[in-house]
């Protein structure tokens, strides 16, 4: 059943489902690997690959990542390509035409798959908002693949910003450099600041993958203490659910 949208501060927000497995065995490590002193008992880790669609009143939209992309991909050696933003995005009452704004919390490619196809940008009237301490420690391939070819259509930022519609991203670096939330109202679309479970209980386990384990373990400490002093709610990249309330 499709997730079930909410508004807030006057923003539709609308989860949309790109795709639901297991990592490929290229990354797929034993979970107390993946994260340290948080999970103590093996098991299959299906993530939830989710993108989401702001909407405010004028009907301006802001995608927040856009998913795993295609079979051919840079997510296909660990990804459960093809993802199914397109088919997310008709679901809701949008085509790609219509997105104004793209943000892109990082650039790891089942965030940013499905950003272009065939050298150009899914998106082609949008502007794509990423960090630049993000695109300054992108790898060559990467730039190659997704940035250069989204040509002046990449708005770069230097940490936190205002977008349009009471939308605001903030930068919230240790996953990647780069790395960047979205806030709307008393919501926070968090990326991969969160990625299991444990860490809501633990903001200090670390994550396999981050780039800096410390530093993503401060700032989401910081984040997350936030959200619980203000009683708001956190959206996840690979939760289940796509809105957590936080205890």
């Amino acid at each position: 059943m499709p997730h079930q949208p909410m508004t807030v501060a006057g923003v539709e927000v609308f989860p949309l489902c790109d795709a639901v497995g297991p990592m490929g065995e290229t990354i797929r490590r034993p979970l107390p690997e993946m994260f340290p002193g948080g999970c103590h008992h093996d098991g299959e880790w299906i993530l939830h690959f989710h993108c989401y669609l702001l909407r405010d009143a004028a009907g301006r939209t802001v995608l927040v990542d856009t998913g795993i992309g295609p079979q051919d991909g840079p997510a296909a050696s660990w990804a459960p390509v093809p993802g199914a933003l397109a088919a997310e995005l008709a679901r809701v009452g949008t085509t790609p035409e219509e997105v104004d704004t793209v943000v892109i919390t990082h650039l790891h490619s089942d965030h940013v798959g499905g950003a272009v196809a065939d050298g150009a940008p899914v998106f082609p009237n949008a502007g794509y908002v990423l960090q630049r301490a993000e695109i300054a420690a992108a790898s060559e391939a990467v730039l190659d693949h997704v940035v250069r070819p989204l040509g002046d259509r990449v708005r770069v930022v230097d940490g936190d910003a205002d977008l349009s519609s009471g939308v605001r991203v903030l930068h919230a670096p240790g996953h990647t450099p780069g790395h960047q939330i979205v806030r709307v109202g008393d919501l926070v679309l968090t990326g991969d600041l969160v990625l299991h479970p444990v860490q809501l209980a633990d903001p200090g386990v670390p994550y396999l993958y981050d780039d800096d384990p410390e530093l993503a373990a401060r700032t989401r400490a910081e984040v997350l203490d936030r959200v619980r002093a203000e009683g708001g709610l956190i959206s996840t990249a690979h939760f289940a659910e796509p809105f957590t309330r936080l205890p």
